[in-house]
């Protein structure tokens, strides 16, 4: 069989492996809120962080709401207040897309915090449930992996307002952290309540740093979390470690201030 190969070159497997695929395309979305009055309407943003022009909005307007990620790729909005305190939510599908009203689950309420456990579901938790923050509670809402939102889990921890709230570890945990009460703001925590990654919030864990509210925190490093900035506007951080250990205050980086948010993007840590 003397030349019985000439005329066909041998490919490697590496010339002809499947390409990478790239990840999900990552996008995001502002909504609701209030300027002159309370309004509905939401902002897509592009994967590259492009912020799109208005979309109408769906839903009730209102404020001093909450929002997470939930199903692993789709959005929940909840509560907050249209004058009057609400327990409407709206989905976000995979494409931004915000849905009309879900009836209202659990009691209504403003001031309180969202975030994602347990890789595909999500809970909101704490609040106020009339004008005044001394009507704060302490329960939760888990909200289920097809956006479902479940009725009221009795309130574990100190009743609180505007806290922070983020996911951490590698296991789907969670934590709400800061917060305080009194209409003066004069009321600042620095207490934590961790979360399971079946949902179950903790009592409170003692408080480590600067005492504050109207912070924010975000999941970042992978496993980690952090809060950042707050009332007397103060721009400290404090890190949440991957087991839910929160650190004490990290000098300031960037300008005080507080009633501000956080999000985290990208995979690469």
């Amino acid at each position: 069989y003397s030349d019985a190969t000439k005329g066909w070159i041998p490919v490697s497997d590496d010339a002809v492996a499947q390409a990478a695929i790239a990840p999900a395309t990552q996008k995001g979305l502002f909504g609701f809120g209030e300027y002159s009055s309370r309004t509905g309407i939401t902002n897509l943003i592009s994967s590259s962080g492009v912020v799109a022009t208005d979309t109408a909005g769906v839903g009730t307007p209102r404020s001093v709401l909450a929002a997470a990620t939930y199903g692993g790729e789709k959005g929940i909005i909840g509560y907050g207040t249209t004058g009057s305190n609400t327990n409407l939510s709206n989905l976000v599908s995979t494409s931004g897309v915000v849905a009309s009203d879900t009836t209202g689950v659990g009691t209504a309420r403003l001031g309180l915090a969202a975030t994602s456990y347990g890789g595909d579901k999500a809970i909101f938790g704490y609040g106020a449930t009339g004008s005044a923050d001394s009507t704060r509670v302490s329960l939760t809402n888990k909200v289920a992996n097809n956006g479902v939102v479940a009725s009221d889990t009795t309130g574990v921890g100190t009743a609180r307002l505007f806290m922070g709230a983020a996911g951490y570890g590698s296991s789907g945990q969670a934590i709400f952290g800061y917060g305080g009460y009194n209409n003066g703001g004069t009321i600042r925590l620095s207490l934590t309540n961790l979360v399971s990654n079946t949902g179950v919030v903790s009592s409170d864990v003692t408080g480590v740093g600067t005492a504050r509210r109207g912070l924010a925190a975000t999941r970042y490093g992978g496993d980690k979390a952090i809060f950042g900035y707050g009332s007397g506007n103060v721009s400290m951080t404090n890190k949440v470690s991957n087991s839910g250990v929160v650190s004490a205050d990290t000098t300031g980086v960037g300008t005080g201030r507080n009633d501000i948010c956080a999000v985290g993007f990208s995979y690469s840590g």
